[in-house]
């Protein structure tokens, strides 16, 4: 389940982050209203609320041209709608299900009369009605066998202004030389799948992009390589060319040789791309839109807002904010501070995925933490409200329940993938600090577990199991009640 933990770390670096959340996708509940109004900060003139919960690791958002919100919940398998606000309290005025069992869909892009979802290994549409919000027909692949092995299975989609569709395939790996071209790139088709191309390359894993308005510039975020300290290497902004390499993995930031890659590349580094901008290190940007409302409020027009996930490999937190980026007219960029108080003191209440722009200018943030979606609104409208009714924090008890599955072939696989390096105290590697495995009957179904198997959140890799394989380890560790070794 684990393995690559007892690799991972070398004795200096230990993991910082919401462990739970980080390897098994457990959240939070969203702060009600008088914790918003204690944590939450936005600039003035601004107002922020609490629009939805009950949404369990949400993370791409998509707004239809009637106004409503498209949501996908990779782990549970769907895609969420949400109606919009039109009676004015300040949250969906109804939401349901639009498509479920699927394989961790992730990005949502709207075209015509078209929905399309990048699945991890897939890029499926369906027809939509967006008057009624409603689906009909049949759910088709246009196109298959993306490279889904490993880490970064998120697919980002997006069509740009030539009328083709963008997607997104992260790294494979940490830091690694990819034997797929398609990993570590952006790579577009047209709109019925045919005719792929690659567009740039080098991006370790570019999750969230978009055009400039006015310009047509494409930019997209890019999340650095780990283990290599507290503050290197930058997070990055790239301007994306066709036909451009970034530098991933053989340089970071401004052609900064790799340790392990760069050595005997000098010319590629020379010649590869540096960023528009950089990050802090390990701040994760994740989803960014450029504001195009006509409501957007002054001072912000044409500006980039980037979710910052939050840092994992750092001994001190950082990121766990949304920020705002803006170009002057010699084209150089600022950031600042848009929606921060997930992070505290350490303490964290959410963290940001992605984000999208209303037509009203409000903006919509995903929080896969909390399970949550916020609004961010300026001229008071915001207000620091909580959204009801809050999220469950576990998926339910299955206490006593008798689960399938080849218990002592499932503790064999425990045992063979690594697990205990990072869940074990005493068989964790140098520097892992380990997360106990205990009452999980408590806290999950085996449905919940195998979800959890098949869409893991970096740092954990994406475990080399078959359904079966995934089924018996689920029954060990269900029997035992946490780890098969209890």
């Amino acid at each position: 389940m684990l393995s690559g933990c007892n690799v991972l770390l070398p004795d200096e670096y230990a993991i910082n982050a919401p462990m739970l959340h980080t390897l098994f996708g457990i959240g939070t509940a969203p702060p009600d209203g008088s914790e918003i109004d204690l944590r939450m900060q936005v600039p003035p003139g601004f107002g922020v609320s609490l629009y939805a919960s009950d949404l369990p690791n949400v993370r791409a958002l998509a707004l239809t041209r009637e106004g409503d919100l498209l949501a996908s919940l990779p782990r549970e398998g769907r895609v969420e709608w949400l109606a919009r606000d039109a009676d004015g309290d300040g949250h969906p005025d109804a939401r349901r299900t639009l498509l479920s069992d699927l394989n961790r869909p992730y990005g949502l892009a709207l075209r015509g009369d078209w929905l399309y979802v990048a699945e991890t290994d897939a890029i499926g549409r369906i027809r939509f009605d967006a008057a009624t919000g409603h689906v009909a027909g049949p759910f088709e692949h246009i196109v298959e066998g993306l490279p889904a092995d490993g880490n970064h299975w998120s697919r980002t989609l997006a069509f740009g202004p030539d009328g083709r569709l963008y997607v997104s395939v992260g790294s494979s790996c940490n830091v690694c030389l990819e034997e797929d071209p398609r990993r570590a790139a952006i790579l577009r088709f047209d709109a019925d799948g045919r005719h792929p191309e690659t567009v740039a390359t080098g991006l370790r894993n570019s999750v969230g992009f978009d055009w400039q308005p006015g310009t047509g510039r494409l930019f997209a975020t890019d999340n650095g390589r780990d283990l290599l300290g507290d503050d290197f290497p930058p997070e990055e902004l790239n301007e994306i060319e066709a036909g451009k390499f970034y530098g991933w993995p053989i340089a970071h930031g401004d052609r900064i040789p790799d340790p392990d890659f760069g050595s005997g590349r000098e010319a590629e580094i020379r010649a590869s791309t540096p960023p528009a901008f950089h990050f802090p290190a390990h701040n994760a940007p994740l989803g960014m839109r450029f504001l195009r409302s006509a409501h957007t409020a002054p001072g912000y027009e044409g500006a980039a807002v980037v979710a910052l996930h939050g840092s994992w490999n750092r001994s001190r937190k950082d990121g766990y904010k949304v920020v705002s980026l803006h170009w002057d007219e010699a084209g150089r960029i600022t950031q600042r501070d848009l929606l921060t108080g997930f992070l505290v003191d350490e303490d964290v209440s959410g963290r940001p995925a992605d984000v999208v722009e209303g037509p009203d200018g409000a903006i919509y943030v995903s929080d896969d933490y909390a399970g949550a979606i916020w609004r961010i609104a300026y001229g008071g409208t915001g207000g620091r409200t909580a959204a009801a009714p809050v999220r469950r924090v576990a998926s339910g008890s299955v206490a006593g329940a008798v689960v399938p599955g080849d218990v002592a072939h499932g503790r064999r696989l425990f045992a063979e993938k690594g697990c205990a390096t990072c869940h074990d105290a005493t068989q964790a590697a140098p520097g892992v600090v380990p997360v106990p495995l205990r009452n999980l009957r408590a806290r999950y179904s085996p449905a919940d577990l195998d979800a959890l198997l098949r869409t893991p959140p970096p740092p954990m890799p994406v475990p080399d199991l078959d359904p079966v394989e995934r089924r018996d380890l689920v029954a060990a560790l269900l029997a035992a009640g946490g780890a098969p070794s209890n």
